[in-house]
């Protein structure tokens, strides 16, 4: 068991240097928040955005769908068969997350360890919870950091949209406007994938 964990940490954390590297590459380094309210990106210039990411980066195979409407509406099994996954536990979702709590100079996301902001990924078959989110970055950062100051919710709306550049419910942790640091919870799979509306 304990070998089979040590390669799903392996493989995640190389999935998210690939990811870190990828936003690096084709992302302006801008942290700041406070800029005025972007429009957020359309389809057509996300799917270009994101194939030209993907591609430079060595990914050939990747499908974008669009979906129903009512697509948040189906139980998981139709958004399954929607998406042409191979189980309900390979879907997921991204979700953006304040930290409400940081230090006063914890204002972005320069410090992947103790950033102002997170995008989680989570199995839409798992629980969120924000305990485990904050005993990992408690220890990400070796305790220096007292437990009180990690109070992880959802970012409001126009924050998520401001930091990603994408809608509610079309948010992927892949081409974000800002370079956010990206957990991923105790995935059995990686499967990225968002809705366009």
């Amino acid at each position: 068991m304990e070998e089979t964990l040590a390669e799903l940490e392996r493989v995640q954390t190389q999935i998210l240097e690939r990811i870190s590297k990828l936003e690096h590459t084709f992302l302006p380094q801008n942290d700041a928040v406070s800029a005025p309210h972007p429009e957020p990106i359309s389809i057509c210039d996300t799917e270009a955005r994101l194939s030209n990411i993907l591609q430079s980066n060595g990914v050939n195979e990747f499908l974008f769908k669009k979906v129903p409407a009512d697509y948040y509406d189906c139980p998981l099994e139709s958004r399954r068969d929607i998406l042409g996954a191979a189980s309900i536990d390979h879907l997921c979702k991204s979700i953006v997350l304040v930290n409400t709590q940081a230090q006063s100079n914890v204002v972005d996301c320069s410090d992947r360890n103790n950033s102002k902001y997170y995008v989680v990924v989570v199995q839409y078959t798992a629980r969120f919870n924000a305990e485990t989110v904050k005993n990992f970055l408690y220890t990400l950062n070796h305790a220096k950091i007292p437990k009180k100051k990690f109070n992880l919710r959802l970012a409001p709306e126009e924050t998520s949209v401001n930091l990603t550049g994408y809608e509610h419910n079309a948010v992927t942790c892949i081409g974000m406007r800002t370079d956010i640091p990206v957990l991923t919870l105790s995935m059995q799979f990686f499967f990225v994938c968002f809705a366009v509306l």
